[in-house]
């Protein structure tokens, strides 16, 4: 059975350590001249909406999108080095992206707030990106609002693939935000409590599935072989121990 798999990467897939934050604060200060009043608030936006925010608190005039889109690519690509020294990949994500990529019949990449640029530094630095078919994935710059980019990586998925457009698709992501585009697009969703909210945050939010992290890669492929069989809901609900 045919299945779209879209993982987030901040907290889902990766540990950034702080360097998400700094990059959107060197991209403000390149383009204004001095740091911004205070950090980029992200939780499961877009690169979009996260650097709009950041100009609208500091009273300034939003900057052209491909001058910004520049901007946070320079600071992005200039931290490698710190995001390999002080970031990690999560317990279990080398594994779970392997197993997925194994199916021949799924397309298994990425749904991010991060521009593409920005998420191929991020997965680079631990060796991920060869996991992922990144040109199916959906990023920051494609959409303002999260569950527009599920209609992005589907169609990337159809051309690319020839995946249908019935084909199931499901989120694996960290944040209320990610459970919310997979309610509104129909799509289903793993959330993971490996970021800054709760299990028991991420079912409010309306997720019939979570997992504390990615660490049992059994138990994840079973969950992702019963979105593939019987589409968006599981036939049984998991949630954290």
């Amino acid at each position: 059975m045919q299945l779209i798999v879209l993982w987030d990467i901040d907290h889902t897939l990766i540990e950034n350590a702080g360097v998400s934050k700094e990059i959107y604060a060197a991209a403000f200060s390149a383009l204004v001249g001095r740091g911004p009043s205070g950090p980029a608030r992200t939780e499961g936006r877009t690169d979009r909406l996260i650097m709009r925010d950041m100009f609208l608190r500091d009273g300034l005039p939003e900057p052209d999108w491909p001058v910004v889109e520049a901007a946070l690519a320079r600071a992005g690509e200039e931290r490698l080095g710190d995001l390999r020294m002080r970031g990690t990949a999560l317990p279990g994500v080398r594994e779970a992206l392997k197993a997925a990529s194994a199916h021949e019949d799924w397309v298994s990449s990425v749904l991010t707030g991060n521009i593409a640029a920005n998420a191929r530094v991020k997965l680079s630095a631990f060796g991920l990106d060869s996991l992922l078919d990144l040109s199916a994935g959906a990023y920051g710059a494609d959409a303002e609002l999260r569950p527009d980019l599920v209609a992005v990586a589907r169609e990337r998925a159809r051309r690319l693939h020839g995946v249908p457009a019935d084909a199931p698709a499901v989120l694996v992501g960290d944040t209320p935000r990610d459970v919310e585009a997979a309610l509104a697009t129909g799509s289903g969703i793993i959330a993971v409590a490996s970021g800054i909210h709760s299990g028991e945050e991420l079912s409010a939010a309306g997720a019939s599935v979570v997992l504390p992290d990615l660490s049992d890669t059994a138990r994840l492929l079973g969950i992702l072989e019963t979105f593939a069989t019987y589409g968006k809901r599981p036939r049984t609900s998991l949630g954290c121990p």
